[in-house]
């Protein structure tokens, strides 16, 4: 078992990336990543849907083009099962280890897909949200809001490209441009009814500019929690 990272609280610390389709979350976190243990931190990564054996199964039926006819709600509850025992199985040990969790997509990304893209409303997913994931909230949530149009373009290509040799994951990506502006402005109300949690970053800049601004923002966060010890 991993050590836990140095001059943590008993209960570790959770990180959140979120953002629209394209928005270059996942590039960032894995910068974040490298960066956290170099520092000599005990890093968990993971992702939803997937990141574990269940997970990466709903994963394939959630984001598969090939998936029809699933119903809003249905998709709603497969979501909260996924994350359920993502919580269960990685996101909850790792804490309790006193470990930093980085995770790609959380219940923000529900709030924004499904309680704006497919307009369920913010309170059925955070009814949801209480009842699968208990008190579990993320310390901090990266947002990252790139050019609409570019971002979803970015997405559209990368989902066919990876498709050719690999998983078809672009249901989402297929849905059209109403569906998408629904998606960026939930993010943005989730934003302004969260300003302590969520951290915004606006536009299209060099991947390292924005690398180094969540660096700074997570190292203060981290700073600010630790042990004094």
């Amino acid at each position: 078992m991993s050590a836990a990272s140095p001059h943590l609280s008993s209960r570790g610390f959770f990180v959140t990336f979120e953002g629209p389709d394209g928005s270059g979350k996942s590039t960032q976190l894995r910068k974040l990543a490298v960066h956290l243990e170099a520092q000599g931190h005990s890093v968990v990564v993971t992702r939803q849907p997937g990141g574990t054996h269940l997970g990466d199964r709903i994963r394939t039926l959630l984001l598969d083009s090939r998936t029809e006819n699933l119903a809003p709600m249905a998709e709603l509850g497969l979501m909260f099962s996924d994350r359920a025992q993502a919580i269960a199985e990685v996101i909850r040990p790792a804490l309790d280890q006193g470990r930093i969790v980085l995770c790609d997509r959380f219940t923000d990304s529900t709030e924004a897909y499904q309680g704006g893209g497919r307009q369920l409303g913010s309170e059925a997913v955070l009814r949801m949200h209480q009842v699968m994931c208990g008190d579990l909230n993320p310390d901090l949530t990266i947002l990252l809001l790139a050019d609409f149009d570019r971002s979803l373009a970015r997405a559209r290509r990368r989902n066919d490209r990876v498709a050719a040799t690999g998983p078809n994951e672009g249901r989402f990506e297929r849905e059209d441009l109403e569906f998408h502006r629904r998606v960026c402005l939930k993010y943005r109300e989730i934003a302004v009814r969260e300003p302590g949690r969520v951290a915004v970053i606006e536009g299209d800049r060099p991947i390292e500019t924005i690398h180094r601004q969540i660096v700074a923002l997570v190292d203060e966060k981290l700073r600010t929690r630790a042990s004094p010890c």
